[in-house]
Order: structure tokens, then C-alpha cells, then sequence
């Protein structure tokens, strides 16, 4: 063996020796625990004893609770990414002319991120509680009082909290992704007679393609996370509005019925995997069409 195939044997064995913890962990807590979850998902019994193939899939996408569950959850990301994306984008536009005060602006729409999801639950519980702040107003002009997070309002309550939450680091994202863009194509364009309207949808849009992506990734997690809140707010079995995946998952832990419990996130695993791939896709199509 010469020096250099030597030179090449070592540098191999030190990238597999780094790489090592990495690919080690990732079979140990990811790898492992999902292939235990997906035989889990076609057995039944304590450890799963008995095999039943595709039965529990049946079983599960028959129950009312997961169809309820699966409807709610499409319903949140459906409303919520799109709404989310939009806010945000206008606040980054806004942003990028850089008005005064727009420093602290930033800083105000940070702030929720770092607030613990406990004392934004209490803050929501202080105004929307039968005996809150918004229910004594409605009293004092003669109205009902309402129930708002057992009724079909808890819904829109869960969307603005995730909004509100979350459209700062989005904003952030957006507004890194608009001061990449030259400004050299934007003085062009108007020196060539194109409006805001035009500037925007033949230069800003196409560009800003792969930031919006990223940030639609983001907001997709972001919106499964916002079951902390809707846990906290209404429970284990909250109103039928703001039931998700999450509920599910948890009742079934708590119920140990593992077979279903795996069904569903292997359902929701293979969701999520297929929404990223195609919005992957959209974006690498539209991406080319650039080009």
C-alpha cells in the first residue's frame, strides 16, 4: 500500500469516526423507536403480540375521533400558514423601508417568542375565563356572558395566539430574504417605467421563493406546536373545535392502547413527509421556471 492510498485509508477512517456519534444516535433514538412504532402499528396485544397487518389502519381511519382530529388539524395549518404568511410578509415590507422606530418594532415582535406558554395561557385565562375581563364587559352592557373556550370561538382564540407567537421570527426570516434581493434590479425596473404592484410580483416574488419556503416549513411546525396551548387552555378533551392530532396521540398514551397510538403517528409522520415533499417540489419547479 503507498503513501497516498495510505494518506486516503486515514482520512476515511477520521470521517467515519466523526460521523460516528451522529449516525449512532440518530439509530438509537430516531431509527429504532420508529421502526418499533410501526410494528407496533400492525400488531395487537401487550408487546405486540398478535400480527393483524393493515387492521389497525382500518380501525383507526373508521374511529370519529381521528377523522374529528385529522379534520381540525388540516383545518389549523389550511387557515393558520397562509393567514401567518401573509401577516408576515406585510410586516416585512413594511419593515424593509425602514421607518422610525422600526428597530423597536423588531423587537416588539420577538417578544412573544421568549414568553413562556404557561403565562400567555394565564394572560388568555384572565380576559376569556367565565368570570374574565371580556365576559364582565359583556355584562356591564346588558349581555350573556359566553363560555369562549368551550364554544366554536376557542378555534379562532388558538389561531391568533399561533399568529401572535409566532410572526416575529417569521418576520425576521422574510425581511433576511428582502435585503438579499439587490437594489440595483429594483432601481432598474422603475427606471423602466414598472409600478410597486409590477416590482413586486416580477422581482420580489420569484426571488423571495426559497425564504418562503423555509418559512412555510417553519409554520407548519410551528402550528403542531401550538397544541401546548390549546392543552393547556382546554384539557384533555376540549371542545370539539381545537381537538387535534396531539389530543389523539395523548388520549391513546394515556388509554395504552399502543396500536393505536402508533397508527396515527405513522399516519402523521407520512402526512407531514408527503405536505414538505410537495411544497419541496412546488418550490423547486417554480425555481426552475425562474431560471
Amino acid at each position: 500500500m503507498n503513501k497516498h492510498s495510505r494518506w486516503k485509508r486515514r482520512q476515511a477512517l477520521t470521517g467515519y469516526a466523526l460521523a460516528a456519534p451522529v449516525l449512532l444516535g440518530t439509530l438509537i433514538f430516531f431509527a429504532l423507536p420508529f421502526g418499533l412504532t410501526f410494528w407496533y402499528s400492525l400488531t395487537f396485544g401487550p408487546g405486540g403480540q398478535t400480527f393483524v397487518g393493515l387492521d389497525n389502519y382500518a380501525y383507526v381511519l373508521s374511529t370519529r375521533s381521528f377523522r374529528l382530529a385529522a379534520a381540525n388539524t388540516l383545518r389549523f395549518l389550511g387557515l393558520g400558514v397562509p393567514l401567518i404568511l401573509v401577516v408576515s410578509m406585510l410586516l416585512a415590507l413594511a419593515l424593509q423601508k425602514k421607518f422610525a422606530g422600526t428597530r423597536l418594532f423588531r423587537n416588539v415582535l420577538l417578544f412573544p417568542m421568549v414568553v413562556p406558554v404557561a403565562g400567555i395561557v394565564m394572560v388568555v385565562d384572565v380576559f376569556l375565563a367565565e368570570q374574565g375581563a371580556l365576559n364582565a364587559a359583556l355584562e356591564a352592557v346588558g349581555l350573556s356572558p359566553v363560555r369562549w373556550m368551550e364554544s366554536p370561538a376557542a378555534f379562532w382564540v388558538l389561531m391568533a395566539l399561533y399568529v401572535w407567537k409566532n410572526c416575529g421570527y417569521n418576520v425576521i426570516l422574510l425581511l433576511a430574504g428582502l435585503n438579499m434581493i439587490p437594489e440595483e434590479l429594483y432601481q432598474c425596473a422603475r427606471l423602466e417605467g414598472a409600478n410597486e404592484r409590477q416590482v413586486f410580483w416580477r422581482i420580489t416574488a420569484p426571488l423571495m421563493r426559497p425564504t418562503v419556503f423555509f418559512v412555510v416549513v417553519i409554520s407548519v411546525i410551528n402550528a403542531f406546536k401550538s397544541y401546548r396551548e390549546a392543552f393547556l387552555l382546554g384539557g384533555e378533551h376540549p371542545h370539539t373545535s381545537v381537538y387535534f392530532l396531539q389530543h389523539y396521540l395523548n388520549n391513546n398514551f394515556n388509554n395504552m392502547t399502543y396500536s393505536r397510538l402508533s397508527v396515527a403517528a405513522i399516519l402523521l409522520f407520512t402526512g407531514m413527509m408527503v405536505l414538505v415533499a410537495v411544497l419541496y417540489r412546488m418550490q423547486s419547479e417554480d425555481g426552475e421556471a425562474v431560471l
